[in-house]
């Protein structure tokens, strides 16, 4: 979706005062007054009142979805795969932003011919830059004699 003046709609802070397409270069007389024959682009007149952008506000405001930033995908690193005694895999989970995140971390438990026998996912909040254990639990309890070994998604999604 476009704005009259054909940019997107998600002009940031630098892009509406300074930093962007409206900014930097004489042509764009629209920053609070400027104009380019170097007078203030006053009248004369003392109102006061200046605009940034024609129908514009002058006063920047949060774009839809406000400051979050999606978050990277962090990683995970098998550490035990589960066994009868210990129907779950063992995981450490790391959280490479700066900031608290919950990731989902994908098994596969499969036997000595490479066949997937279960599978098992968990979701697990990790403080920023930082690494937790995890416990993934064998789906299909009643196939774990058959597991050989575990392969874990080198990935763990980033959810929230």
């Amino acid at each position: 979706m476009s704005d009259i003046d054909g940019s997107s709609g998600d002009d940031s802070y630098d892009d509406s005062y300074g930093g962007g397409p409206y900014g930097d270069s004489p042509s764009s007389a629209y920053s609070l007054g400027a104009s380019t024959d170097g007078s203030d682009g006053s009248d004369g007149s003392d109102s006061g009142a200046y605009r940034s952008r024609p129908g514009r506000r002058s006063t920047p405001t949060a774009s839809p979805g406000g400051t979050s930033r999606s978050l990277k995908d962090g990683t995970a690193v098998l550490v035990r795969c589960a066994t009868t005694d210990v129907p779950y895999a063992t995981v450490e989970v790391s959280n490479p932003n700066g900031r608290e995140g919950v990731f989902t971390v994908r098994m596969k438990f499969q036997d000595d011919h490479g066949r997937t026998v279960s599978d098992g996912s968990d979701e697990v909040s990790v403080p920023a830059q930082d690494k937790v254990t995890a416990m993934v639990h064998v789906n299909h309890m009643e196939r774990v004699r058959e597991i050989d070994h575990c392969e874990v998604d080198p990935k763990a999604t980033a959810d929230r």
